[in-house]
């Protein structure tokens, strides 16, 4: 089998999409009973919502969970260079074989009706956790939380709600505060949530609805702190201190990440060695990564190649407060985005951090922005941007005028996804 058959199935069920969305859990239920509701039988679950942080927050806990010699099940989206990356059994990307049969299966249960891609592939992925023995499932919420896909687990072992900001307006809200009560959907009565740093209006919106479901709380700033001290990570919280080193995720923002893996390491019973493990050994591709090998790199041998996925405001204020603790050296971005997305909202805080920004449309993409309106947003944004047919073409024109450029390819994941398939 090769993984094109997969590709095959996926394909057919981007066609039983309805023609209307309407975030409702109701397909859920039906298709999950008709599979003989395997959401009932995973390991203890571990569900992770929020606007950002949440993959790099779920790949710290694993790596914590499986220094400490667990068996972990992972379910993140979307994918960046196959769909097999989305599903992790027991610490491995789902076989080709693997995820075929569970695809197939739902299919045929599905019968035809309609469901939507993320829908029908999370109950591919309950299916593949409940047959696979393992320790813990880290579910990572696709969109909002209380009407999520992933959103059918009756008693989780931990809740996570990581920062909250301003996404998706479409389908959660208008404001942080509404778009928080949507991520709150994921509280459970009796079950225990580790809460990120949040905006206090959204902050006010969870607490209020934890008190009313009856879910304690572990707040960031109430019940556990970080905090970057002399190049160290300091966490602290009633069962004492923890000096570490920094997460070998880049960026400040992934010290916030790391507070809230180690809170919920913590609260599962696992020791410094486990929260150690969890900022030192994560990794997780297209957040601040850097590129070392392949066509990209090969055009500019002296040039630094960065990617980041990173696509609403909170994530522009974050990447430029990375970028502004890097060594000096002149930054050029090749940036792509989603007509979906807050554009002038991500490239604000990224205006005197660049020389300049080439813009490009995303390949294969239906809801691109043309490199056209991306220039445009720039412009008006305040930096210096150009457009390029292509990532490639984009890279040559910068490195004819500098070549020891620092480039930046971000604004999307699949953008980045893109680079990362082209780039090997």
């Amino acid at each position: 089998m090769s993984a094109a058959h997969s590709d095959v199935i996926l394909d057919r069920l981007m066609f039983l999409h309805p023609k209307i969305i309407d975030l409702t859990l109701d397909r859920m239920e039906r298709l999950l009973a008709a599979l003989g509701n395997p959401e009932r039988d995973l390991p203890p679950v571990i569900h992770i919502a929020g606007t950002n942080g949440k993959g790099s927050t779920q790949a710290m806990i694993r790596a914590g969970l499986e220094a400490a010699g667990k068996r972990v099940h992972a379910y993140t989206s979307p994918h960046l260079a196959r769909f097999h990356e989305r599903i992790r059994l027991a610490g491995e990307l789902i076989s080709e074989p693997d995820l075929q049969a569970v695809l197939e299966e739902c299919e045929a249960a599905n019968g035809g009706v309609p469901i939507t891609y993320f829908e029908i592939t999370t109950c591919a992925a309950f299916l593949a956790f409940a047959r696979t023995p393992a320790d813990f499932t880290l579910l990572e919420v696709g969109l909002g939380g209380r009407l999520d896909a992933t959103n059918m687990i009756a008693q989780p072992a931990l809740s996570i709600i990581t920062p909250v900001s301003f996404d998706h307006p479409q389908f959660l809200g208008n404001s942080v505060a509404e778009i928080a009560g949507e991520k709150a959907g994921i509280l459970k009565r009796g079950v225990t949530a580790v809460i990120g740093p949040q905006p206090i209006e959204a902050l006010d919106v969870i607490e209020a609805k934890a008190a009313r479901v009856g879910a304690p709380l572990l707040v960031y700033g109430q019940h556990w702190h970080i905090a970057e001290e002399h190049g160290r990570m300091v966490y602290q919280d009633d069962n004492g201190l923890l000096d570490l080193p920094l997460p070998n995720l880049i960026g400040a923002h992934q010290v916030q990440n790391a507070g809230a893996a180690i809170a919920a390491l913590r609260f599962l019973g696992f020791d410094e060695t486990a929260c150690e493990a969890a900022v030192t050994t994560a990794e997780w591709p297209a957040r601040m990564q850097r590129l070392s090998k392949g066509p990209l790199i090969e055009l500019g041998p002296n040039a630094e190649f960065w990617l980041d996925g990173g696509h609403n405001a909170a994530c522009g204020a974050a990447l430029a407060e990375t970028i502004g603790r890097l060594s000096p050296r002149p930054l050029h971005l090749i940036c792509g985005m989603m007509n979906t997305k807050d554009v002038s909202g991500y490239m604000a805080p990224l205006v005197g951090k660049a020389e300049s920004l080439t813009a490009v449309s995303i390949p294969g993409e239906a809801a691109t922005l043309s490199a056209e309106e991306t220039c445009e947003a720039a412009t008006k944004a305040g930096l210096n941007a150009a457009t390029a047919t292509s990532v490639h073409s984009a890279v040559e024109t910068i490195l004819k005028t500098d070549p020891r450029a620092r480039i930046l390819i971000c604004g999307s994941l699949y953008l980045a996804g893109n680079v990362l398939r082209e780039n090997g």
